[in-house]
Formats: C-alpha cells, structure tokens, sequence
C-alpha cells in the first residue's frame, strides 16, 4: 500500500508535467483539439495568474457554470494553482437554484458559458442580476448576491458586465511566474479547494467542502484500483460539475499520466466515435450510459478493442449491464466504484483482477487508507459480516464539512470522525460490501422491509426490460406497496399481470410489484442519479394514492 500523498492540486499537476509532459495530456475530439500535458499546464498557469492579476485571493470562492468545455478543465486546475476554491454548478439549474448557490456560497467569481439544452445561462444571471448590464468588469454590486463581483463570459462578445476568458488569460501576462510560484508555495494540502454541492435529490444542496488532499489522494487510489498508467486513455462522457468527472475522471488521470479524453456533453454515439478513434483504454459512466451505448442501433460497427477498464457508478449497477459491458465492449478489468460527495467521492472499489461475481455483485473494497464499518442504525453498534446496517466511513477522504451549515456536518460526521452514509450494506468475511438500499428508500409494506435495490436486480433479469426503479408508494392496509418503473426495449410490451406473472414464485410474495409504470426516462440530476422520490411523486399524484410519506427505518 502506497503512502498517502501530502500535495496540493496544483503541485500534482506540475509532478506529472515534469515526467510525460509532451505526452497527450488532453484530446477534445469534437473540437480537433490536442494539448500535450505540458501545453495543458501552460495554459492553467496562464489563467491561474489571470485570475491573480483581477484580485482573486487565495480561499475566494469561484464558482464555474459551464458543461465539460476545456475551460472547465484549466479553471479546476488553475485554481489548483493560485488557491481560489473551485465552486462546481449543475448545468441544469435554473434561476432560484443558481441564485441559492451564489448567496449560500459566498461565491465572489462566476465562470459561465452561453447556456445548455435551450436554456440561456446569460439570460438567467441577469434576471437574477440586473446591476449587471450596467456594471463595470469586476465591480458588480448586486442586491441580491452582495459578494459577486467578477463575472467571466465563455464566449467571444463582449457582453455588459462581464470580461471574456481571453481578457482574463491575457491579464495573466502581468503576474510573473515567480509571483504565481509564490502564490502556490502558500498554499496548504489541508486547505478546501473545491466545494462540491450534492446533487439535491432530497432537500437543499449543501456545499461539501473537499481539500486538496481529500481529492489528490481519493484520485489517486481510484487509479491504482484501475491500474492506469501514461499509456493509458481515458474517455469522460459524465459531467465536470460531479466528482465523478473531476475526480474519478480528470484528476485520476493526472496523478498517473493518463491522457483525458472528455466528451462535452454525453451522447452515446459520440462515446464510441471517441473510444475508436483515440483508442480509449479506459470508459466512465453511470449504468444509464452504458445502457444507450449498448443499446445504439450503429454500436456494432464500432471498434471497441482497445478498451481495458473504466468505472461504473453514480447509481446501482445492473448485473446484466455490467456484464455486457465486460463482454461486447471488451472492458474486463472495468470496476464498479462506491460512495458520495461527502468522501471525496469514492469508499470502495472494485479491483481490475477481481471475479466476475464480485464485479458484478459487490461494490468492492475499501480503498486504501480507508476504514469502512457497518453499524445497527438504532444502536450504533458494530455489526459481523454478513449483518446488514449503515455504512460508515472514517480517514483521509472524510469532507471537512458542509459549508456554514454546521448543524448538518455534525449529523453526517460523528465525533469519532465517522461519516454516516444513510446507505444500508452488508459486508462479507473478505471486505466486499454490498448496498442494499438506503436508509430512507426502505419500503415498509406491513412490517416486512423491502429493499428496492433486490426488486430490480431481479427484474432486470427479465429479457425484454431494459431499465427498472422500484419504489415505495402509500397504501392505507399496508402502509407502503411496491411500485416499478419500467424502461421496456425497443418494440416490446408488458402489463402489469405479464410483470407479476414473471415475478409469481421467484421472489416473496409481498415484494412483487402491487403498481407498475412503463417509461420512456426518468427525473434525473444532471450526475446521472435518478431522483426516486420523484418517481413517488409521480405515482402519488397519478394513483391518486394521498400522501407521499413513506416508512422508514
């Protein structure tokens, strides 16, 4: 086991320019553009002093809203740099949800591009803005977001209020490269470098506060579990925003030398144009991806050859899918990898030698330098193998906190420094986990706990389902039924008695679906993670069931 590194972002980046600096550090293929590692560096020294040069300190908030453009690459690592903390933004926010970011998170720096999907991002900061259009670059005074005062456009006009990128790369040419040298020597592993917000999919966000040795250390494990090396390619289709891009994906690929081959926003045809033509050796995405991959009428002319490993994650992995995935994409050594953006992301992992049935059954094991235990959610008490309870994590990787939301970083880290998932798992007498649920999607009918995570693995065993969720909907008898939503194959139909049918004799009785949906998606955040509970508003409203309260543990 490899010592945990004491490095700031910016020091990696610079270890790895020093070693395979003229070796492709990033490849957009959809935009004919190629940047040695050394090239790529240059460019995030360049707008590190850029952003120095408009005043920007070390631990200012700078936030970035914008989809895997190559300038959401330098800004993760330029900030790594010169100390500003790197706010992430969902690309599907809309007004009052980037308005609360911005205020709750003090940002005094926004990153944006035009828009994404129709919706215009411009148009958006000035309605939540309007002191803008008549503001000078860089002395904004708003009513509603007091602290922002630089906002930078990623586009070629200029528009009111705001200076463009290349204005802020060039400012860079009056800071010196000794001066930028200074700046990052001040800087400390244990400072906060990046707030992450979670993805929302109950409650508020809140801003999970990540150090650099948090996401330097947490990359480099995730790597050593994919075995990546500088011959290594990997292509990152999953967004920037979540730690599964920035993590998982560009910062794994640094602390090995690995070339970063993003996509700029997903499309499964152009995953597999990419994978071919820069000889991908490595593939991310959440199940949902690598269902349309498979699934593309055109994947079969596709070679897919040079492809090794690769992670699955952001949702519960189908074993069907997965094993797919190892056989007709030929990614055998791809790893399934658990966790939250509370750890930085990733808790457990999958090895590339691991079997099959622990690939496709499993999460993995903990990370190196990482202590996971199982808990009685009641008692707190340490649970065998072989229990099922809450997982707990404590280490390197544990969040300093969420940011000024003190109440609820001492719900999710105990005094002992452990973080509390909210995910139920079973361990195994090897230290293979497997999750079962959640702690809150538990479905109670009559007294029975269901967990909706074994309903689906067992429906996806039915040949003409393609995706399946499973929820818990009221029921005055029982307390809760359970629900299925169903993404069907091309051309393929079902009812509800041909689903229970299936079901009759194979799995208990009271866990065979009382309600079932056919869709054609889901309500997701823009990480890939399927909102279950609107799924449950859903089948509420369209039942006419009442209330949403479900049980719960």
């Amino acid at each position: 086991m490899a010592d945990l590194l004491n490095m700031t972002v910016g020091a990696l980046l610079d270890r790895i320019t020093d070693q395979v600096g003229e070796n492709d550090g990033v490849v957009y293929p959809e935009l004919d553009l190629r940047w040695s590692y050394r090239e790529f560096r240059d460019r995030c020294n360049q707008a590190a002093k850029g952003l120095m040069k408009l005043g920007i300190q070390k631990g200012d908030h700078l936030a970035i809203w914008a989809t895997n453009v190559p300038e959401w690459l330098i800004t993760q690592f330029a900030t790594g740099k010169m100390g500003a903390v790197m706010i992430t933004v969902n690309t599907n926010y809309q007004a009052s949800e980037l308005e609360y970011l911005l205020r709750q998170s003090d940002a005094e720096t926004l990153i944006l591009m035009e828009g994404f999907r129709g919706v215009s991002y411009v148009e958006i900061l000035y309605k939540i803005c309007p002191e803008l259009r008549a503001a000078e670059p860089g002395k904004i005074q708003s009513a509603r977001l007091p602290r922002l005062k630089n906002v930078i456009y990623l586009g070629k006009e200029k528009l009111p209020g705001m200076f463009t990128w290349e204005e802020v790369m060039a400012m860079g040419k009056d800071v010196s490269d000794e001066e930028l040298a200074e700046r990052q020597r001040s800087l400390h592993p244990d400072d906060v470098i990046n707030m992450q917000y979670t993805s929302g999919t109950t409650g508020f966000p809140k801003g999970v506060m990540l150090t650099h040795n948090n996401i330097v250390n947490n990359a480099r494990n995730i790597a050593e579990c994919m075995k990546l090396t500088p011959n290594d390619r990997m292509c990152i289709p999953v967004p920037f925003f979540h730690c599964f891009g920035c993590v998982l994906g560009t910062l794994a690929c640094v602390n090995t030398g690995t070339t970063m081959v993003p996509i700029l926003v997903f499309d499964p045809l152009t995953v597999l144009k990419s994978v071919e033509a820069e000889r991908c050796t490595a593939l991310h995405g959440v199940p949902t991806m690598f269902i349309a991959e498979l699934n593309h009428p055109e994947f079969d002319r596709f070679d897919l050859s040079t492809l090794r490993t690769g992670i699955m994650a952001g949702s519960p992995c189908p074993m069907e899918v997965m094993k797919r995935v190892m056989e007709k994409m030929g990614a055998a050594e791809i790893t399934i990898a658990y966790g939250q953006t509370e750890s930085s992301p990733v808790i457990s992992q999958t090895r590339t030698n691991d079997s099959i049935e622990r690939k496709v059954s499993t999460v993995g094991k903990a990370l190196p330098h990482v202590e996971v235990k199982i808990i009685d959610p009641d008692t707190g008490e340490t649970l065998p193998p072989g229990k099922q309870g809450e997982l707990c994590t404590r280490g390197y990787l544990v969040m300093k906190g969420y940011y000024n939301m003190l109440e609820a970083t001492e719900k999710a880290i105990d005094s002992e420094g452990w973080l509390h998932t909210g995910d139920l798992a079973v361990m195994d007498e090897e230290g293979y986990f497997k999750i079962t649920g959640r702690l809150k999607d538990m479905i109670i009918r009559g007294g029975e706990n269901i967990y909706p995570r074994e309903i689906e693995e067992f429906l996806y065993s039915h040949p003409d389902i393609l995706d399946v969720q499973v929820v818990g909907v009221p029921d005055e008898k029982y307390g809760e039924q359970v629900m299925a939503f169903i993404r069907l194959k091309e051309g393929k139909s079902m009812t509800l008695e041909e689903l229970r049918e299936y079901c009759d004799g194979k799995i208990a009785r009271y866990k065979i679906p009382r309600y079932m949906q056919v869709v054609d998606q889901y309500p997701m955040t823009a990480s890939g993670k399927i909102q279950k509970f609107r799924l449950r508003e859903m089948a509420v409203k369209e039942l006419e069931l009442g209330s949403t309260k479900t049980g719960s543990v």
